[in-house]
Parts: structure tokens; C-alpha cells; sequence
């Protein structure tokens, strides 16, 4: 990510954080062992989450070997994947999560039209 993109997606966040107080994020990562992919999911979550959502966000981490129950209804179909319960709509993210961009727009925290460039257009 370049720095004039990191500077919007700061900016969207800015502009977000001054509006109503914002509501607590449910977030549930599945994910396979101990891999190096679910690590990396992990501690770049984890990033993600401290720095946009700090104070306001529950995060469960699930390895679904450990718990293979916890999937029951949850349509995995590959991990690592991140399930934003709360605030609705709900949304799932698969993969490392090493894609900031994406994550944030998964979490609703950046509209597509907040992105430098102002492309407004789905990927």
C-alpha cells in the first residue's frame, strides 16, 4: 500500500471516528493450527484491530481442529477466514488478512468511494 493510500484510508477513519460513538465489533477467526498462514492471520488481525478498533472489539481466534463443533452452521470453506458477526451485515474475509485494504472494506470500516483515487468501483 502506497503512502497516498494509507493517508486516505487514515482520513476515511478520521472522518468516521468524529460521527456518533461507534458500535463494538464481534469478530471470530477460524483458523488451522499453528500454521505460518494462521500466525500471520493472527498477528496481522490483531494489527488491524488495535489500530482501527481499539477498546471496541471482541475477537475470538477458533482453530477448527481443536474445535471442529464451532464450525457447525458457520459455512467455512477455507481458513484462515475472519467472520465479522457484529455490526451487521455480517461479513467473511479468507485468508493471511495481509491485505489491509480489503480487510478494512470487509470490516466496514472504509467505504470503497473513502480509497485514494476515489474509485468507487467493486473488485
Amino acid at each position: 500500500m502506497t503512502p497516498k493510500e494509507r493517508n486516505g484510508i487514515r482520513a476515511a477513519f478520521e472522518r468516521a471516528s468524529e460521527g456518533p460513538p461507534a458500535e463494538r465489533y464481534v469478530l471470530r477467526l477460524y483458523v488451522t493450527g499453528m500454521t505460518a498462514r494462521s500466525a500471520r492471520a493472527v498477528k496481522n488481525l490483531q494489527a488491524i484491530c488495535d489500530e482501527y478498533l481499539h477498546g471496541r472489539y471482541d475477537l475470538e481466534v477458533i482453530d477448527i481442529y481443536q474445535q471442529p463443533v464451532l464450525l457447525k452452521g458457520e459455512q467455512i470453506i477455507a481458513a484462515p477466514t475472519l467472520v465479522k458477526k457484529l455490526p451487521l451485515p455480517m461479513r467473511r474475509i479468507i485468508g493471511d488478512m495481509s491485505n489491509r485494504e480489503r480487510v478494512l472494506l470487509g470490516l466496514d470500516l472504509v467505504r470503497s468511494s473513502d480509497r485514494a483515487g476515489g474509485d468507487s468501483r467493486s473488485q
